[in-house]
């Protein structure tokens, strides 16, 4: 279901609704003109007396609200939930995370033209893009290769223009179920940590050019991540924003706030 559909028809048929109430409805009802009404008179409805019809009370209600919600969500900032140990160790299953909606540039809404470019994504950015193979579905990694890079992937080793990127072993056999290995990673200045299952080859990748208007995209979990790696590269138009922090957690319990952190 798309939802940022549901939420355009309902202001516009909110909206609709109630700009017509104004402007004929009201009227038909026999409303007298504003400022006509006794002073101290009070009703439920219009300024008239008269009741308003359902339609027209829950319209006036919820259109600014709708609107309001519409315009944050798609021009200021939107919520996700992370569903996949993908991004793990920088995200956990269960973190809510805020996504800036106007780093890359202001979209409209449902259609996704850029309408005001405000800046492009940078190498280490954490992106919220949609799937390529299936836009109804979002996925968050990594920006690794930005347009006209090349990307090799070989023995669990990064290269990016054919310069190996810096990690450094942080802690070897984390985790109860299987034993990975915690790297902290730099890519262009960005340090992040980063997991390899040493037990596990992992996925080879020859070297790959970035087309333009594309990225590179590949999960911190670099072991357990479905990502570029696997199925190309995300167009440009495919990009929804910057993650930018996590503002909870939760597993199935109470709401934990106390793991809210800016990312990077």
């Amino acid at each position: 279901m798309d939802f940022s559909l549901l939420l355009v028809v309902a202001v516009l048929v909110t909206g609709v609704i109630w700009l017509l109430d104004i402007a004929v409805l009201r009227r038909r009802r026999g409303a007298p003109e504003a400022g006509s009404r006794p002073p101290g008179e009070t009703t439920h409805g219009d300024s008239s007396g008269v009741k308003e019809p359902w339609y027209v009370d829950y319209s006036r209600s919820f259109f600014p609200v709708l609107l309001i919600v519409l315009l944050l969500r798609s021009f200021v900032v939107e919520p996700f939930q992370i569903p996949s140990s993908s991004m793990e160790p920088t995200l956990d299953v269960g973190d809510f995370i805020v996504v800036s909606k106007f780093a890359y540039g202001l979209r409209l809404p449902v259609l996704d033209t850029k309408i005001v470019d405000t800046g492009e994504p940078e190498r280490g950015d954490i992106m919220v893009f949609r799937f390529p193979g299936d836009e109804s579905v979002n996925f968050i990694k990594r920006v690794i290769g930005l347009p006209g890079d090349s990307v090799r992937y070989q023995n669990k080793q990064l290269y990016i223009n054919g310069e190996p990127v810096q990690k450094v072993l942080i802690e070897s056999g984390v985790g109860e179920q299987q034993a990975r290995d915690l790297y902290r990673e730099n890519l262009d200045g960005v340090e992040h940590m980063i997991f390899n299952n040493p037990g596990y080859p992992g996925p080879q990748m020859d070297q790959v050019t970035v087309p333009p208007g594309h990225y590179f995209m590949m999960g911190d979990n670099r072991d357990d991540s479905n990502d570029s790696r696997y199925w190309g590269f995300v167009p440009e138009h495919d990009i929804v924003g910057r993650a930018f922090a996590v503002w909870m957690h939760w597993d199935g319990g109470l709401p934990d706030f106390t793991q809210a952190r800016l990312l990077h």
